[in-house]
């Protein structure tokens, strides 16, 4: 275990929500195909274990935005740093999401994925933080509901580390 981090879900819980919300995604695509959208950094190992549990054939891709920079609080101003490469005009879309705190991010991608003209959109999250919400965002998927702590793990970093533990931990912050 990493130093001044407290598990918060094993590696097991995690992987298996993964594998119920990949089953509840088949269901729901059944004779569909679907882009899925992993928004980088964080959701890179969400995104990949989430597609290797989809039946449906399923194409990826990835963004990157930014919101944060190197603190632990969203500044709210959405930067796209890394476009998609394919286009998705006409096309079902899944975005798969590491964590939603504030819903600035998700906001600005569901405006963004509508005006590219895609047949539909959903979002996948892991982690849903409903405290620090600042704009109402629908998430159809979702992992775990958690409390309004700092957590890294499974792609979730503090100034870009920590993103390889196998579990979701909190970070416990000397004061």
């Amino acid at each position: 275990m990493a130093e001044n981090v407290r598990v918060m879900l094993s590696e097991e819980d995690v992987t298996k929500r993964i594998r119920e919300l990949g089953a509840e995604i088949s269901k729901d695509y059944e004779g569909e195909e679907l882009v899925v959208v992993g928004i980088l950094k964080g959701a890179a190992f969400f995104s990949t274990e989430l597609a290797k549990r989809i039946t449906v054939p399923v194409y990826m891709d990835f963004m990157a935005t930014g919101s944060y920079g190197s603190g632990t609080v969203s500044t709210g101003d959405v930067k796209i740093k890394k476009e998609l490469d394919l286009d998705v005009t006409g096309k079902n879309v899944l975005v798969a999401e590491d964590i939603i705190d504030s819903g600035n991010t998700l906001s600005f991608l569901l405006k963004y994925f509508e005006d590219k003209g895609v047949k539909s959109i959903r979002l996948a999250t892991m982690l849903d933080k409903p405290d620090r919400r600042e704009v109402d965002v629908h998430v159809d998927y979702t992992g775990f509901t958690i409390p309004d702590e700092f957590v890294v793990g499974y792609g979730l970093d503090y100034d870009q580390k920590y993103r390889n533990l196998p579990y979701i931990g909190v970070m416990e912050f000397d004061d």
